[in-house]
């Protein structure tokens, strides 16, 4: 019989092979009928096939006639999901392992297919697989790329942009689980956590942000009530370099996290949250709930707004890249090429958002990417006689002062005028930074 946990995690590893997000769905109510050991089963198998996807690949290759890549979707899924239990699930039988990948071919229609998942994932389990091991400082880039599962040429632009130590730094962190941070809303919602179980420690970079060192946050009265939400550190950050303002604007805004802090430090003034898609402002508009923030469905290209903004974030649509160890699938779906189309959108977006601020205003360019060509090369293009870039560590100092900053080491926050967060480096996602004012 089908255990429920794989059969939840087939699913959603078949959502996602179709363009959907991992994270997204193993936190959405498809799984709300999983027992807590099911659920939890179900996340690490998902993960553990995203993160460590080529390394099952090889494998499955190694002892198959054809590899994963020409294998129908769902047999190749199957596999993937058995391999990476045979290889990092430790508590996970052998036999449990292959039988299970081969009822996962039976049910999704491909029965022709199950001696062949049978064949191979026996031969794998008698194999015992095993992760490769340490690395050295010194290992070259390919064996980097072998050892951590990223493809070479995202390694490649890293080194080439910030240096091979960063590089192990990086990708050691995309391989692990990230550890999960949240924002709370109200001064209560940290004791009504403990009391639910759920033990917390202080953000390590952002002082009002809390790490959840044990315990499903998601499963509290506190989380549901929307007390507290999940937000990752340096995305925390990005918001507070907003400042304060008469009147914000917040281009790209679902789903609504970076529109909460902003709404929470500037609760007298107005803020505006934009979003494209009617859905995702439906989402923004359930999970900020400060009554000072209106939603707007609109495109950031051509925003329907006059320029009386003082303040404005464009944390605009990117590859996402910074983000690998929450979102392991877009190393797999971002190509050398996507660069382009991302970087003349992201100066579209930047250029219709700096129309909106009245002169003194100022606006916060922002992306969870690593990549030049959304982040430095973006705002040089955006650069003309009216408009001045300001210094990030002057606001990151500012933020030390007021006691909203934790990290002490300023100099590895910023790289020239810009914030820069690296995985690994720091403990967050990697997120891009640029403060621009109208003269």
């Amino acid at each position: 019989m089908l255990s429920p946990s794989r059969s939840a995690a087939f699913d959603i590893l078949m959502r996602v092979g179709q363009g959907a997000f991992a994270d997204e769905l193993l936190h959405s109510e498809r799984l709300n009928d999983l027992s807590l050991a099911d659920r939890a089963l179900c996340t690490q198998i998902v993960m553990g096939v995203l993160r460590w996807r080529s390394q099952l690949d090889e494998m499955i290759a190694s002892w198959s006639k054809v590899p994963p890549h020409k294998l129908d979707l769902e047999v190749a899924t199957a596999l993937r999901m058995g391999v990476c239990q045979l290889a990092h699930l430790e508590r996970v039988p052998a036999h449990a392992a292959v039988d299970q990948t081969v009822e996962l071919v039976k049910r999704s229609g491909r029965r022709f297919a199950a001696p062949m998942a049978n064949a191979v994932m026996r031969k794998i389990a008698g194999s015992k697989p095993a992760p490769p091991p340490a690395m050295g400082e010194e290992e070259s880039l390919d064996r980097i790329a072998a050892v951590t599962a990223h493809p070479l040429w995202l390694l490649q632009r890293w080194s080439a942009e910030y240096g091979l130590d960063a590089v192990h730094q990086i990708t050691r962190y995309d391989q692990e689980i990230p550890v999960p941070t949240l924002r709370l809303r109200d001064p209560k919602a940290e004791s009504d956590l403990r009391d639910e179980g759920i033990e917390l420690a202080p953000g390590a970079l952002v002082a009002r942000a809390r790490r959840v060192t044990s315990g499903d946050v998601t499963k509290t009265h506190v989380f549901a009530e929307g007390r507290a939400y999940l937000q990752d550190e340096a995305s925390q950050l990005v918001a507070l370099l907003v400042g304060r303002g008469a009147r914000i604007l917040d281009c790209c805004a679902a789903p609504g996290g970076k529109t909460s802090v902003i709404a929470e430090r500037n609760p007298s003034s107005l803020v505006v949250a934009t979003e494209i898609w009617p859905a995702r402002a439906r989402l923004t508009r359930r999970l900020v709930r400060a009554r000072n923030v209106g939603v707007v469905a609109a495109d950031a290209e051509a925003l329907p707004l006059v320029a009386n903004f003082d303040r404005a974030l464009a944390d605009v649509p990117c590859s996402g890249n910074g983000t690998l160890a929450r979102n392991p699938e877009i190393k797999w779906r971002l190509r050398p090429e996507d660069l382009s189309g991302l970087h003349c959108r992201q100066v579209s977006i930047l250029r219709a958002a700096l129309t909106c601020l009245v002169p003194g205003g100022r606006l916060v360019y922002s992306t969870c990417s690593l990549e030049r060509e959304e982040n430095e090369d973006v705002v040089a293009e955006v650069m003309r006689n009216d408009l001045r870039l300001l210094d990030c560590r002057d606001e990151l100092q500012r933020l030390q002062a007021e006691g909203e900053l934790a990290w002490a080491d300023l100099d590895s926050l910023v790289r020239g005028k810009f914030l820069r967060t690296l995985p690994g480096v720091h403990p967050c996602d990697g997120f891009f930074a640029a403060i621009i004012e109208r003269a």
